[in-house]
């Protein structure tokens, strides 16, 4: 998948170095649900065992990559053929990378991969309340706020709401 600026590709074994830092970050935790280190072998078996076939595994993860440098990932999971829909979830690592317009221009690959290769009715994401450059960025993709979860997540002791997102693609 490609756009004028970045590519969405699939994982490499030369990004096990990059995939070790994002996953072992106590603030990356706080967004993506993980609550434990991930050793470099595992990861390593996770891009091994990719095979990018949605319909078995029903999970995709694909490399957001500008010009040849690896600025985040999407995360595609619980597709659903039936019901012609899956989730989805980005990461823009470092900070000067966000803002830049890469996840939007991932989410859009995304949808565009979602309606024309795979004939997709919809596209769903979560999101904590508190995460406005998230929220910002769903909103700005087409995605519209359908529901709430109160005190969904603890953010150590502090209880905030998860908000669902849908973007309907046809």
């Amino acid at each position: 998948m490609r756009h004028a600026r970045c590519r969405l590709r699939a994982m490499e074994r030369g990004d096990v170095e990059l995939l070790y830092i994002w996953e072992n970050d106590p603030q990356v935790w706080r967004v993506s649900g993980s609550v434990a280190p991930v050793s470099r072998e595992r990861l390593l078996q996770f891009i091994e065992e990719q095979t990018y076939d949605l319909y078995a595994t029903r999970q995709m993860r694909l490399v957001i990559d500008v010009e040849g440098v690896a600025v985040g990932s999407v995360d595609i999971f619980d597709f659903d053929p039936q019901h012609l829909r899956f989730g989805v979830g980005v990461l823009i690592y470092a900070p000067e990378d966000r803002c830049r317009g890469y996840a939007r221009m991932a989410i859009e690959q995304v949808k565009e991969y979602a309606l024309n290769t795979l004939n997709l009715k919809q596209i769903w994401a979560t999101v904590a309340e508190d995460n406005v450059a998230s929220r910002t960025l769903f909103e700005g993709c087409g995605f519209r706020l359908c529901g709430q979860r109160r005190a969904w997540l603890n953010r150590g002791g502090e209880f905030v709401d998860e908000l669902e997102y849908q973007c309907l693609l046809r």
